[in-house]
C-alpha cells in the first residue's frame, strides 16, 4: 500500500504545520518525529483499550484490550528508556497532531455505543488501525530511521504489532 493510501486508511488529512522545516509526508519525518508518532499511536490505542474495558462485556474484546494496554505500555516504556539513553526528546509533528485530533472524534463516537454495537465498532477499528499503523511503520518509518538503536526498537515493536493485527482479525470474527 502506498503511503498516501495508508494516510487515507488512518483518516488523516495532509495538513501542514506552522514550521517551515516540518516534514510534509511520513517518509520525510526524522527519527525523533517518527518516535513521537509511534508513542502517540501507542497511547491512542491504550485509550481505546481503556474505553473497551469500561464499556464492553465481551470476553474477546476485554482480552484484546488488556493485551493492547500491556503491550503498548511495554513498548512505550522501552522507547522512553531509549530516548533517555540518547538524551533526546520526541518531536511533535503534523502526523502525531492529526492522530490525536482524529482519535478524540472516534473516542467520542464509541463512548456513545453499547453492547454489540460497541464491540463491533471497537473490533473493526482495531483491525483497521493496526493495518494502517503496520503499513506506515513497515513501509515509511523503518526504512527511513537512521539511528540503529531506534530502528532495532521499531523492528521489535513491528513484530508485536503484526501479531496484534492478527489478534484483531480474530476479535472481529468473534464479535460478528
Amino acid at each position: 500500500m502506498k503511503i498516501t493510501q495508508t494516510l487515507m486508511a488512518f483518516g488523516l488529512a495532509f495538513t501542514l504545520g506552522q514550521g517551515v522545516a516540518q516534514a510534509q509526508s511520513p517518509s520525510e519525518l526524522n527519527d525523533l518525529e517518527i518516535a513521537h508518532v509511534a508513542y502517540t499511536a501507542d497511547n491512542i490505542d491504550i485509550r481505546y483499550a481503556h474505553l473497551a474495558l469500561a464499556i464492553s462485556n465481551s470476553p474477546a474484546v476485554r482480552e484484546f484490550a488488556r493485551t493492547m494496554i500491556r503491550d503498548h505500555e511495554a513498548v512505550n516504556t522501552q522507547a522512553l528508556a531509549l530516548l533517555a539513553k540518547l538524551k533526546a526528546q520526541p518531536q511533535d509533528n503534523f502526523l502525531s497532531k492529526t492522530l490525536v485530533k482524529n482519535s478524540q472524534k472516534l473516542i467520542d463516537e464509541m463512548s456513545q455505543l453499547r453492547g454489540a454495537k460497541f464491540d463491533k465498532r471497537y473490533a473493526e477499528n482495531e483491525l483497521a488501525y493496526h493495518k494502517a499503523v503496520n503499513d506506515l511503520v513497515g513501509n515509511a518509518f523503518i526504512p527511513n530511521i537512521e539511528n540503529a538503536d531506534v530502528k532495532k526498537l521499531f523492528k521489535a515493536g513491528f513484530e508485536i504489532f503484526k501479531a496484534h493485527q492478527a489478534q484483531a482479525g480474530k476479535m472481529v470474527k468473534a464479535v460478528m
